[in-house]
């Protein structure tokens, strides 16, 4: 269903989960690897039994540090947890730890599409365990439900955001960026389909130039960043024509339906749960000490956009280019290294954009499958910016390169594939082409222009592509012109 154009306008927030990327839940020395056998990653700790006490995890504390550092947050320095308390199958405690009025981190905004079109305000984010996960399979009997708490406990830092966005592209294409930062940042995957980054959006339609914001609606189940955009564009028409027809709208909570594309109410604000927060009696109040502060913010890499930044400032690429190399820190490491050895930033560009990354895509194991050495190709570039080999020999080298991992000077070397330059080889190989096309040796003679590129393509041809191309022109040019004015 596509949103109509009319005198409304939409206002749009993220609610953001993200999994940590820890290898212990946040409470307890748990696995958090994904895919385990149901309930084999479980202790007293995370499935509530009495008398258990958690302890914090230092490294989610950290990971939270990082993000916060990342967006020109504010850190407060003293955290205290908070109970969430409500009941459902998966929360074995019937309460969620979470924070509530200290959360770590405050404030900050993101950057999204090209680093230069948006900006999206933080209000902040904070850290909580995840639940357990249900499951309601078709038995072909009465209604069951099965209930797996290998994830009860996951460490989760959960992000709200302003409702600053105005579209649903907008939407998508903040929370593209948001899922590059954090793989950047390594403090989650950012896998979607695995529940490691799940988004609620918040969304109300209102008339332009109106400045209080109607009753909002949260969509849930958002598991992909397509889905996001379809589900905000079903709910901005559905919001526009409730107002069009002059009734009100509530303020509710609804699923996306991936089957019927469309939302559906959940509950609504009559529905809504008091969660009688308290503080967590369990754990003392958590201080950031300063030394280790300072460490983790030493520590940050570098962000994606100050790396787009860098890639068109130092190399010299076009904004789209310098986008594409910094997609992810693994491609831009890759091609940083081809740019230094190459010491040609654009050529680089166009061999790790083109050759490399056409060659991931039809590789099962991808990066992991690639067998060229960044060091090697930019080896390669470089020999074909000094002229030791053609551009087109640089392509059988590459070949070679992508089978056996070899570097390129030992490839080009036993399989004799150097350029010609020498005027003499040359010759030889311009006088055989000459000798074997009498036709068109007359016709340049006679004054056929075109003949020229045939030779130049004939003399390539007999050298095997091994011929300098401009010294090869050169030689075909200074003979031809000999014959013609012998001729004449």
């Amino acid at each position: 269903m596509t949103p109509p154009a009319n005198q409304f306008e939409t206002v749009i927030g993220l609610e953001i989960h993200i999994q940590l990327t820890t290898k212990t839940k946040i409470f307890c020395r748990c696995s958090t690897e994904f895919g385990g056998q149901p309930n084999s990653q479980v202790c007293p700790i995370c499935l509530g039994h009495p008398g258990v006490l958690p302890v914090l995890n230092r490294e989610a504390v950290a990971f939270a540090l990082r993000f916060g550092y990342a967006v020109g947050a504010r850190i407060n320095r003293r955290n205290i947890f908070a109970r969430k308390n409500y009941f459902y199958p998966d929360l074995p405690k019937g309460y969620q730890i979470t924070q509530l009025a200290t959360p770590i981190i405050s404030g900050g905004w993101l950057r999204f599409g090209d680093g230069q079109r948006g900006r999206l305000n933080l209000t902040r984010a904070h850290l909580e365990e995840d639940a357990g996960k249900s499951f309601h399979p078709e038995t072909g009997r009465e209604a069951v439900t099965w209930i797996d708490l290998n994830r009860s406990g996951v460490p989760l830092l959960e992000i709200v955001s302003e409702p600053d966005l105005r579209s649903p592209d907008e939407a998508r294409a903040c929370l593209e960026r948001l899922r590059q930062l954090v793989v950047y940042l390594e403090i989650c995957d950012g896998n979607m389909e695995e529940g490691s980054l799940r988004c609620d959006a918040n969304i109300s339609v209102r008339k332009k130039g109106q400045r209080e914001l109607n009753p909002k609606t949260e969509i849930k189940n958002l598991n992909s960043f397509r889905n996001v955009e379809r589900a905000l564009n079903w709910e901005i028409t559905r919001q526009t024509r409730v107002l069009e027809s002059g009734r009100t709208l509530e303020q509710t909570t609804r699923l996306w339906d991936v089957g019927e594309n469309r939302t559906r109410v959940m509950r609504t604000k009559e529905e809504a749960h008091d969660y009688r927060y308290f503080p967590e009696p369990d754990l003392p109040p958590v201080n950031i000490e300063e030394e280790w502060d300072h460490q983790i913010r030493e520590s940050q890499p570098e962000l994606p956009w100050e790396k787009e930044e860098r890639f068109i400032k130092v190399y010299g690429l076009s904004t789209a280019d310098a986008l594409v190399l910094a997609e992810n820190r693994g491609l831009a490491d890759y091609y940083e290294t081809v740019a230094r050895e190459a010491g040609d930033g654009k050529s680089a560009a166009n061999w790790v954009m083109t050759e490399v990354m056409h060659l991931i895509k039809d590789t099962p194991e991808g990066w992991r499958g690639l067998k060229i050495a960044p060091e090697n190709l930019g080896a390669m570039v470089r020999m074909i910016a000094m002229g030791t080999i053609s551009g087109k020999i640089g392509k059988s080298v590459f070949a070679e390169m992508a089978r056996t991992g070899g570097d390129p000077e030992g490839i080009v070397r036993s399989r004799g594939l150097s350029q010609i330059q020498d005027p003499q080889e040359l010759d030889r190989a311009v006088n055989e082409a000459f000798s074997r096309n009498p036709g068109p040796l007359d016709d340049y003679i006679n004054g056929k222009e075109s003949a020229l590129q045939f030779f130049i393509g004939q003399v390539m041809r007999i050298t095997s592509g091994r011929a300098n191309p401009a010294k090869a022109r050169d030689a075909v040019k200074k003979a031809l012109d000999q014959k013609r004015k012998s001729a004449h």
